[in-house]
């Protein structure tokens, strides 16, 4: 989200308007959407958390499982997104700056509600991946798998990995990223940045995912969660069929 609309881009670049967020996730619990993550990019620069208002008229909107997160700082922007209608929060900036934010966190509200999203891009770190800061502006220098260890430890009871040199682009997830993050972590990891089809979804799996996060084949209306999951199903990965595909 930006300026309480939906966006997408490249790298997290040249954002363009999707539409309106509420509607949006509407449509796509419609489809089958196990899961809505709103993630606000503007919120960490613009010095706020994700806007409460915009999350109250998606949770009137909704019944499937929300994660919101942009700009959380700490414990009391965590409960004010959870009072407008979040099931979990996503902190990413704040808890790379101080992993006590994860660790507050998850003693007010418990583990199951607190997601750690890193944003991470290949480079010389010796894990060869950098957690990245502010929306994928900011280097910090930390090795990305090491960092998901140590913020699982505080206390993320998920994580939230995308690629920042997929996003966007369709070309399939980061799958050394997620293996080695697999081989680090014990919680679920949701595989977010490059998904173009069923098949980049299935092999984020096996590399080692345990959910897979999507948006510019949704958004663009390439494919429908209903046929992605269907697909998935066909290929032998274990999803949450609708009714009437079960039948």
């Amino acid at each position: 989200m930006r300026d309480g609309r939906v966006v997408k881009g490249v790298n997290f670049q040249a954002l363009a308007d999707q539409g309106d967020p509420a509607a949006l996730a509407s449509a796509y619990e419609a489809q089958g959407a196990d899961e809505i993550v709103l993630l606000d990019v503007t919120a960490t620069a613009a010095g706020r958390a994700a806007r409460a208002e915009t999350v109250r008229q998606v949770r009137r909107e909704l019944s499937a499982p929300l994660v919101v997160g942009g700009g959380v700082s700490g414990v009391s922007d965590a409960a004010a997104l959870l009072e407008a209608g979040a099931d979990k929060v996503s902190v990413n900036t704040a808890a790379l700056r101080d992993p006590a934010v994860v660790e507050g966190m998850a003693a007010r509200f418990g583990a199951q509600c607190v997601v750690v999203a890193i944003d991470a891009a290949r480079n010389g770190c010796a894990g060869g991946y950098e957690a990245l800061a502010r929306s994928g502006t900011e280097p910090t220098g930390l090795d990305a798998v090491a960092w998901a260890r140590r913020a699982v430890a505080a206390g993320a009871g998920e994580v939230l990995l995308t690629s920042f040199d997929r996003d966007g682009t369709r070309s399939g997830y980061e799958l050394d990223l997620l293996a080695l993050t697999r081989a680090a972590v014990d919680v679920p990891i949701v595989a977010s940045g490059g998904a173009d089809s069923p098949d980049h979804m299935a092999e984020a799996v096996a590399a080692g995912a345990d959910a897979v996060l999507a948006a510019s084949i949704f958004h663009t209306g390439a494919w429908t969660v209903e046929r992605v999951k269907q697909a998935l199903a066909d290929a032998g990965v274990r999803v949450r069929l609708s009714l009437g595909a079960q039948a």
